[in-house]
């Protein structure tokens, strides 16, 4: 049939966005010649915002960037500051511990979130989205217990964590872990992995190769799934990370499907590593190194800090004149920096391949439009 080219808009406000994202479609029939992502309707200041605030006011708004994984955002801040504070700041050896078992439990409540609605994207209305969310409860209601917060949880401290472990806290804990995850992880693989609709949908869509990887600067499942072993916490070790062993979870498929791939086996490296976590840690400890503070004056400096985001790379880069707050405050985003690949990626595919496109990015609005 003979067609013309149009473009059409998908978004700001449409189900398939993840927010309020807008995407300018250039079509040729159903088929994709050009994408262009739009963002900043939900822009929020938050880097303006953090340079007004003391360095201790910011932790809570770092829970609203990637507000799925909001443990992994206050893990990256305190990190960072904690470069510029110096020895008497270095976190415990209980705290560290502390903070590696919420941010791994992160990392598996977002592979979970993300692999079911990455299926909601698909047309499979909300009932795996659901199995998901269910396990993701579980772990939440630890946080809640830990940190009064089910999904802002403000845990992670400059030296430390906010609160220890109430009584019977890592029992419950050690259940979900140990009994619990592998079986999920197994449950969902076993209805997914091989479901002839899922293959046909995710196989050869959305193909990224190596090196356009590697040139858009993408980080975390994306960059792992077209076969590039990238990983920072083993190309560049922070806090305990080199006590545990784990393998970076890399597959080459280069699309959807491997995208899927690699968030299964991240769950199952996670796992192991918490594992190691309940078997290493101390019993008890100092939960903050040196006497809790609730305003800091931070030395002249710079740093920059990453971690390995449940999303992929997240860095913080805090410049401080010796004030109370930051003069410079700026975050590496992976919501943001992986959506310069849709549109590479969506390019020759159909209409209804650049949504699950998008939801094999994983991206959260609140983190790119900070």
């Amino acid at each position: 049939m003979k067609t013309e080219r149009i473009v059409v808009n998908m978004g700001p406000q449409h189900p398939s966005t993840h927010g309020v994202f807008r995407m300018l479609v250039a079509l040729e029939g159903e088929t994709i010649t050009a994408l262009e992502p739009e963002m900043g309707y939900l822009h929020r200041n938050h880097e303006k915002i953090g340079e007004r605030n003391t360095y201790i006011q910011n932790i809570p708004y770092t829970d609203r960037l990637d507000y799925i994984s909001s443990m992994s955002n206050n893990f990256g801040y305190v990190l960072t500051v904690e470069k510029l504070l110096g020895a008497q700041f270095q976190p415990t050896e209980y705290a560290n511990y502390l903070r590696i078992l919420m941010v791994e439990l992160t990392r598996v409540i977002n592979h979970m979130w993300a692999i079911g609605f990455l299926l909601n994207d698909l047309g499979a209305f909300f009932t795996p989205a659901l199995y998901a969310i269910r396990e993701r409860e579980l772990i939440l209601d630890l946080f809640e217990a830990v940190s009064g917060s089910r999904m802002m949880c403000n845990y992670m401290r400059f030296g430390g964590v906010a609160r220890d472990l109430p009584a019977g806290w890592l029992d419950e804990c050690s259940k979900i872990i140990n009994q619990r995850l592998d079986r999920k992880i197994d449950e969902m693989e076993y209805y997914l992995t091989h479901n002839e609709i899922l293959v046909a949908r995710c196989k050869g869509v959305g193909y990224l190769s190596p090196a356009d990887a590697v040139a858009l600067s993408t980080a975390g499942p994306v960059l792992r799934a077209s076969g590039v072993p990238y990983d920072v916490r083993k190309a560049d070790p922070y806090s305990i990370y080199d006590r545990f062993d784990f393998k970076v979870a890399c597959f080459d498929g280069c699309d959807v499907y491997a995208r899927y791939q690699v968030r299964i086996e991240e769950m199952r490296q996670s796992v192991l590593i918490l594992k190691q976590v309940l078997q290493q840690m101390p019993k008890s400890g100092e939960i903050q190194a040196g006497k809790k503070q609730y305003s800091i004056r931070v030395p002249e400096g710079t740093a920059y800090g990453r971690v390995e985001g449940p999303k992929g790379e997240l860095g913080f880069y805090v410049v401080s004149d010796g004030t109370g707050n930051p003069w410079r405050y700026r975050i590496r985003a992976p919501s943001y920096i992986s959506l310069n690949a849709l549109g590479p990626m969506c390019v020759g595919y159909k209409v209804a391949d650049s949504v699950i496109v998008l939801g094999s990015i994983d991206i959260v609005l609140g983190e790119t439009d900070r």
